[in-house]
This record gives structure tokens, C-alpha cells and sequence, in this order.
């Protein structure tokens, strides 16, 4: 049983030391919390095998993307939200609501009869996974001081390659072995697993903030999120990047993106509150998210195009090709864990990696129609490592850099741009690669031309990571808090 005092007091109130007989969460504890992130990050891939098969089924072939666009917008949307309702009201009971929100989705999916059922459970099932992520990383913050918290967050770093990269082999699995609906159903013994360890191990104590919720913030950010969502999934394949939709959605983009920032400023209790982003580190952590998320996506999106395109491989095998982007990702990732909770610096690790994910983004350049599969797979190796040595640093920037009243506010808005980098990233180079691929093309000119728009998303997956590179200098090594949250007052309620 682990105990710390969760405290919002004000930005400027400074933390003393912990309260006496605090204790250090249990690796049970932090497995629990870990879970939930395996849960969210698993279901955005996870699916993607068995589409055909589900609409085999159920029929709807026209609306099959939205069964994952679903999913990630609401997901998207919601991620912010859930943590600031964290910080106001009790991050325990805001995890703890999010696992329930994405179980119930999860058995509703499971038994959907038609697609526009299927549709309207997996946006369901995205509300709760966008509460998942950041309430893992809000839990972890107020458990443990940045200090003490290095090898939990690399561990969350792991998950992440590994549920991007698995997902598609779990999905293909239990699809092939049992049916479509156990991709759902799946969920269900892993995500009670997770309520059970946080509901009985975790205790918290809180104040709970009484505050009127920034309808106007949460309103605006939502429609900012749902026309890029839109954007990235639309741009390039159903509408060119000239039409008037997507120019349109750009558009809206913008306006509502500026106008929440007019309305945060204004807001007693924002969503995302600006006061976070006066920190230097915080705001590069951002960016550090957004190119990172972006190059991560875009090389796990069209790498497998390459191994299955030119070199006639299957889904699966080209699946497990990609296993050393996430083996440098996962080894790198720990070991910085590692050490920066052993007391070492931190501020080196982004340039470092900045530096290698350019140099081995631009090594995919080598690949042409005649490498082979296992020359073509180890060279995935170095833009793992590097990507690795930004995703890391960038977590633990973004953790250190907010006060404790604010760490799920942190943690959402880092996810959320990761999310919306990948998302971006992938659709913009995507419409990259689609414009140098000749279809119809004859066997040896249609690879050469996958090896093109191959060679298109490498020089862009490049300048993502080199502009990681030039922002990672700005990092200042500030220490790491050693100390959680403020010493709690007299009488405190726990939140069980």
C-alpha cells in the first residue's frame, strides 16, 4: 500500500518536504498504472488487422476508416480534458473513471451489430482511452518526484514502440485464431487487472478545487482538434491539399486554435494553462513531442509499405522487420531511465538524439529495390535509437517543469501534441509518398517508385528530426525536483 499527498495549491507556494511515512509505490503499483497506457496505445493499432474482416461482418464498407478516425478524435479530445478534471477533482477517481469509460466501450464494440454501432462505441471507447494515458503519467508524478520517477516513465516510453508495432500482430492473432470481437473483448481481463491494483493500492490525498469548468476552453479546443483530426486523415487521399475542404479545414483550424488561446488566457481554470508554457523546458519538451510523435508514426506507417511493396512480404513479417526501430527506441529509453535516476544529466540526450534520429533518418536513403530484408530492417536501427534519446528526455522535461497542481494539465497537453504530430506527420508525408508512388505501373517501375516516395518520407522524417536537434539545444539543466507535492493539511480526506 502506497501513500502520497496529492496538494493543488498555487504555482508559487513553495514544496516542502514530503509528510513523514510516505512511501514509494509498489512495482505492483507502478504496473498497474502502466497497464492503463498499454490499454489506449494497444487499441489504436490493434484494430487495424481485422478491418477487413469486420466488414466483412457487419457490412459498411464506405465509413470503415472511421471506425479508427472515431476512436482517435474522441481519444484526442478528450486527453486534456481528462487531465485537468485530474488536477480540479482527484486524479485517482479521474483514472479509475477512464479505465470504466473504456472497458464499457470496449464490451459495447464487442457486440455491435452494424457499423454505425460499431462507429458510435468506438468513439465511446476513445473518451476513456484519452484518460488513460495522461492519468497513468498524472499518478506517476504524484507518487514520485522526477527524481525517483526516471525508470517508470522509460518504461512507459518501452510500451509505446512495442503497442505501436505489436498492435498489428495481436489484432492479426486473435482475429485469425478466435474472431474479430476478441480484439475488443481483450481489453476487458487486462483492464480490470488495472482497477483492481489502483483501486485497492493506490491512496492519494486531495483537495478538491472548486472551480467553474472552462466550457468555452474545452469547446474550442475540441473543434481545433476534430478539423486537424479531419485534416490529417482527409488531406491527400479523399480530398487534394488545394480543395476547398481541406484549405477550409485549415482554416478552422487556426481560428479556433487562436481564439482557445484568447479564451485560456482568460479562464480561471483553463484546460491547458499558459502559465505552463512561460517554462522554457516545457514549451521545447512540446515541440521535442510533436517531431518526435511525427517521426515515430511516420517511419512505423511506411516502412512496412517498403517491405511489403518491394520486397513481397507479408503484414506479419513486415511487422516483425521493424523489430530494431523498437528495440533502439525501448534499449535507449532505459537506459536513460536509468541514469538520470542514478543522478545523471539530462540535457545532452535530446541533442544527442536529435542529431542521430536526422542521421538515421536520412541512412534509409540506402534502401533501393535490391537490399536485402535484413540489411533493410537493421538500418531502422539508429532512427530507433535516436528517437528514443528525444522521446525520454522529452517526458521527463515535461514532468519536471510543471507544479504539482498542474501535472495532469502537463501530461495531457504533452500527449496531446505527440498525438497530433503522429497524426500530421503521417498524413503530410503520406501524401509525400502517395505522390511519387505510379500505380499501374509495370512490377520493376512500381517498386522503384515505392522506393521513391520511400526516399520522400526519409528526407521528411530528416527535417522533423533536425529541427528536434536545433530546438533541443534551448534545454537548461534544471535539476530534478526531489520532493513530490506539499506537506498536506492538518486534515485531509483520502480519495480511495
Amino acid at each position: 500500500m502506497s501513500t502520497r499527498t496529492e496538494r493543488t495549491e498555487p504555482a508559487a507556494t513553495p514544496a516542502p518536504a514530503p509528510a513523514p511515512g510516505d512511501a514509494a509505490p509498489s512495482r505492483l503499483v507502478i504496473l498497474g498504472l502502466l497497464l492503463g497506457i498499454v490499454l489506449g496505445t494497444l487499441d489504436g493499432t490493434v484494430v487495424g488487422t481485422a478491418l477487413p474482416i469486420i466488414v466483412g461482418d457487419l457490412g459498411g464498407l464506405a465509413h470503415l476508416s472511421w471506425v479508427v478516425t472515431a476512436y482517435l478524435l474522441t481519444a484526442a479530445v478528450s486527453t486534456p480534458l481528462w487531465g485537468k478534471v485530474g488536477d480540479l477533482y482527484g486524479r485517482k477517481g479521474s483514472y479509475v473513471a477512464s479505465i470504466t469509460v473504456f472497458l464499457v466501450g470496449s464490451v459495447l464494440c464487442g457486440i455491435a451489430q452494424d457499423m454505425a454501432q460499431l462507429i458510435a462505441f468506438r468513439a465511446l471507447q476513445g473518451i476513456g482511452a484519452g484518460g488513460l494515458f495522461v492519468g497513468a503519467l498524472s499518478l506517476i508524478g504524484t507518487l514520485l518526484t522526477p527524481a525517483e520517477a526516471g525508470r517508470s516513465q522509460s518504461l512507459i516510453g518501452v510500451l509505446l514502440p512495442v503497442a505501436m508495432i505489436g498492435g498489428p500482430l495481436i489484432g492479426g492473432f486473435l482475429t485469425d485464431q478466435l474472431n474479430w470481437r476478441w480484439v475488443f473483448y481483450v481489453n476487458i481481463p487486462v483492464g480490470l487487472l488495472a482497477l483492481a491494483i489502483i483501486t485497492t493500492g493506490v491512496r492519494v490525498r486531495t483537495e478538491r478545487i472548486r472551480a467553474r469548468v472552462d466550457l468555452a476552453g474545452a469547446g474550442l479546443l475540441t473543434a481545433a482538434i476534430l478539423a486537424l483530426t479531419l485534416l490529417a486523415s482527409w488531406a491527400g487521399t479523399t480530398y487534394a491539399w488545394t480543395s476547398p475542404q481541406i484549405l477550409g479545414l485549415a482554416l478552422l483550424s487556426a481560428g479556433t486554435l487562436a481564439a482557445f488561446v484568447r479564451a485560456e488566457r482568460r479562464a480561471a481554470e483553463p484546460v491547458i494553462p499558459p502559465r505552463l508554457f512561460r517554462d522554457r523546458n516545457f514549451t521545447v519538451a512540446q515541440v521535442l513531442s510533436f517531431t518526435s510523435g511525427a517521426a515515430m508514426l511516420a517511419a512505423a506507417s511506411y516502412l512496412p509499405q517498403y517491405m511489403q511493396l518491394v520486397r513481397g512480404m507479408s503484414a506479419t513479417q513486415s511487422g516483425l522487420l521493424l523489430l530494431p526501430l523498437m528495440l533502439g527506441m525501448m534499449a535507449v529509453q532505459l537506459l536513460i531511465g536509468r541514469r538520470v535516476s542514478a543522478g545523471g544529466h539530462y540535457r545532452l540526450y535530446p541533442i544527442a538524439g536529435g542529431a542521430l534520429a536526422t542521421v538515421g533518418a536520412l541512412a534509409l536513403l540506402l534502401l533501393d529495390t535490391g537490399t536485402a530484408a535484413w540489411a533493410a530492417s537493421a538500418l531502422t536501427l539508429i532512427l530507433g535509437a535516436g528517437l528514443g534519446c528525444l522521446m525520454q528526455p522529452a517526458l521527463l522535461i515535461t514532468m519536471n517543469s510543471a507544479e504539482p497542481r498542474d501535472i495532469g494539465a502537463a501530461s495531457g497537453t504533452q500527449t496531446l501534441l505527440r498525438t497530433v504530430g503522429g497524426s500530421l506527420g503521417v498524413a503530410v508525408l503520406g501524401s509525400v509518398f502517395a505522390g511519387r508512388v505510379r500505380e499501374g505501373a509495370r512490377p520493376a517501375a512500381f517498386r522503384a517508385s515505392v522506393v521513391d516516395g520511400l526516399h520522400g518520407v526519409a528526407l521528411g522524417t530528416a527535417a522533423l528530426c533536425a529541427l528536434a536537434f536545433a530546438v533541443a539545444w534551448a534545454v537548461r539543466e534544471v535539476p530534478l525536483r526531489t520532493r513530490t507535492t506539499p506537506t498536506p493539511a492538518p486534515s485531509p480526506s483520502p480519495e480511495d
